[in-house]
């Protein structure tokens, strides 16, 4: 293989999205540096088309509106495999939003191949082993290397192949529609912020009593504001398995701390006092109250049944069809169409929870369980 071409220019990046539009088509993927930053970015974009892979350094470039121009053509796709996540970041990070996506790990999917990783595709359709030391490589670090550079183009190297041998094996087993249906979803995923982190959400923290859940809360807190003035993960300040041990133990002095096993051998004294002084403003902290619970009262037990019975009846269709059950419908679709109870196919259209395959294939079979009488 030829060198990837790295990307570190506005101009160059112009000539790339002119050959990528000439080219009719191209894979893409992303690396970011979330295991290394609070506020973690997109570091590069790695395309490649029929002859050529390309390294687009985003944080060289910080703008990618020439990109804009091929992802938002409809005459243009796009080969990502696993594409939500590349989705959501290319959009929140540039504003890039994409007209026609193939996800080669959703044709393997549907398809029902066993592995559907890119790394066990790779090794398995074309013989190619991934370096899995690169998998915790920083990608925010300036320069890359060459290692780097050889792994990085591998995302998108094959990509194009693989999903001409998904193509006209989705065509041959009747799937075709199904994924093309499934990929037209994957343009509508845009970027939304989320909710602030919260320890309510830690494992564990339900058995904790009221004390210790003031406590945790407060050195949870303390780990968040120290991760975002260092922009490094939380974990790099202190794993949650020791925040659960401070709160469940509360030691009042840097050596009773010390003592903890969860707690890092080499912590800096400074640390250490920080921590005793949170677990002691903590401590005369009210327990927090638990958030309240999703859905609120318990479901309707009409509801309830008719998810049973929709859950039984994917649960048979995705083994005649030989894919994993969310492959059919998703629990959350699911717990929906319960909820909606449509009775006609109009009604089951309206609801917008299936697209017009699913719709055709699954619709009169969903109106049946729906209509059954309630026991």
């Amino acid at each position: 293989m030829q060198p990837p071409i790295l990307i570190t220019t506005s101009e160059a990046l112009a000539l790339l999205a002119a050959n990528l539009r000439k080219a009719g088509r191209f894979a893409l993927d992303t690396e970011s540096n979330s295991m290394y930053a609070y506020y973690h970015r997109v570091c590069l974009v790695q395309v490649s088309t029929e002859t050529t892979d390309y390294i687009i350094d985003a944080l060289a470039l910080r703008d990618l509106a020439f990109l804009q121009q091929v992802t938002s053509d409809p005459e243009i796709e796009v080969v990502i495999h696993a594409a939500e996540n590349d989705l959501l970041l290319l959009d929140r990070d540039f504003g890039l939003r994409f007209a026609r996506v193939f996800d080669t790990m959703w044709a393997a999917r549907i398809l029902g191949w066993p592995r559907v990783g890119l790394a066990s595709l790779l090794q398995d359709r074309f013989g190619v082993k991934l370096d899995k030391r690169m998998q915790r490589t920083d990608w925010g670090k300036r320069p890359l290397s060459r290692a780097q550079l050889e792994y990085a183009r591998l995302d998108t190297h094959y990509l194009l192949r693989l999903r001409d041998q998904q193509e006209e094996e989705l065509r041959k087993r009747g799937r075709w529609e199904e994924a093309q249906d499934l990929f037209a979803s994957l343009t509508a995923i845009h970027w939304e912020e989320k909710e602030p982190p919260d320890f309510w959400r830690l494992a564990g923290v339900h058995e904790l009593s009221g004390q210790e859940l003031a406590v945790l809360e407060a050195l949870f807190q303390w780990r968040e504001n120290r991760a975002q003035r260092r922009d490094v993960p939380p974990y790099k300040i202190l794993r949650t398995e020791a925040l659960m041990a401070l709160a469940r133990e509360q030691p009042q002095s840097t050596e009773a701390l010390r003592r903890i096993k969860e707690i890092p051998k080499r912590l800096p004294e400074h640390l250490a006092r920080a921590l005793i002084k949170t677990i002691r403003r903590g401590r005369q902290n009210p327990p927090p109250s638990p958030p309240e619970r999703q859905g609120g009262r318990r479901p309707d037990p009409e509801v309830q049944e008719r998810y049973e019975r929709l859950r039984s009846w994917r649960t048979r269709t995705a083994l005649e069809r030989g894919v994993d059950a969310d492959v059919v419908l998703t629990n959350q679709v699911l717990k929906a169409l319960a909820r909606a109870a449509p009775r006609t196919m109009e009604e089951l259209a309206n609801t917008d929870l299936l697209t017009p395959w699913k719709l055709r294939a699954y619709g009169p079979d969903i109106l049946e369980i729906i209509g059954e009488p309630f026991r």
